[in-house]
């Protein structure tokens, strides 16, 4: 048997080892986040020059330069709408799916779920020439439309599991309760379930909109029209076949990346719960 103060030894080891690790991971992901805001303030002559972390020089106008001739405003318009118009569908389309597959009894339920669940192994490149046909054939193609659903059916298998894998584990005590009262399943689902898995929500509405936020190929072979790209189309404007703008660049990776991260940061307290809301119930 060990020691106590061998075992206490051991835990303090593991502990410091542990928190080196996160430090490095946490390091790997601020300093190149770092390193693009600092060179957002440089000029392309001391771009690559002065490796500093603060520029001697502060060179704010390469935002208000990167937003006029990247076009931003008509983009971040329509990412805005994309981004919101997916989410919102997917939350609905998504838990309401997970709770019949959760508390409804129906044939084939389990091949359906598998189903769903086969489809998170499909890489979403290699659907590209499906749904291309497909949207052509419905004249959904180079339409804002045809690429919310799309994207919805792009985020619909990872949401279903996440959520039905909560409300597998919620009371059903709830449920009687709520029933007793007179509640329908969709009063259930909506006044009970609902509710309760808003930690999981803010991990699904995270993870999805940082999906739709970032997307620019699906969009580059659904959309011919420039006005109807979604914010990363922007930042081609940067790059040159000879010259590439750096400076600019960097400006207009700013300004793309704010807005996730501002969302992520306003949820963070439900994101942390949604990772271990599965030790909430059972």
């Amino acid at each position: 048997m060990m020691k106590p103060g061998l075992y206490k030894a051991k835990r303090i080891i593991i502990n410091i080892l542990i928190h080196l690790f996160l430090i490095t991971v946490a390091v790997s992901c601020i300093v190149p986040l770092g390193w693009m805001v600092s060179s957002s303030l440089k000029t392309q002559e001391t771009i690559f020059k002065d490796m500093s972390f603060i520029p001697g020089e502060f060179h704010f106008e390469n935002y208000v330069l990167a937003w006029r001739e990247g076009g931003f405003g008509r983009y971040f318009l329509n990412s805005i709408v994309y981004t919101a118009s997916v989410v919102i569908g997917i939350i609905i389309v998504a838990s309401l799916a997970a709770y019949a597959f959760s508390r409804l009894r129906f044939p084939g339920r389990r091949i359906l779920f598998l189903m769903f669940m086969g489809a998170m192994m499909i890489p979403i490149p290699g659907s590209f020439v499906a749904l291309y046909v497909l949207l052509n054939k419905l004249h959904l193609r180079n339409t804002a439309l045809g690429y919310i659903v799309c994207m919805i059916s792009v985020g619909l298998s990872a949401s279903i599991f996440l959520l039905k894998t909560f409300f597998d584990k919620l009371p059903r005590e709830l449920e009687d309760a709520a029933r007793i009262d007179g509640a329908s399943k969709l009063g259930i689902w909506w006044h009970v379930a609902m509710p309760l898995a808003r930690p999981v929500l803010a991990v699904v509405v995270i993870f999805n909109a940082l999906n739709v936020w970032n997307e620019y190929v699906l969009a580059m072979i659904l959309f011919d029209s420039k006005n109807l790209m979604p914010l990363q189309r922007a930042l081609m404007v940067f790059q040159g076949e000879f010259l590439t703008n750096y400076p600019l660049l960097m400006a207009g990776l700013t300004i793309t990346a704010l807005p996730i991260i501002l969302v992520y940061l306003l949820m963070q307290k439900y994101i942390v719960k949604g990772v271990t809301a599965g030790a909430t119930f059972g």
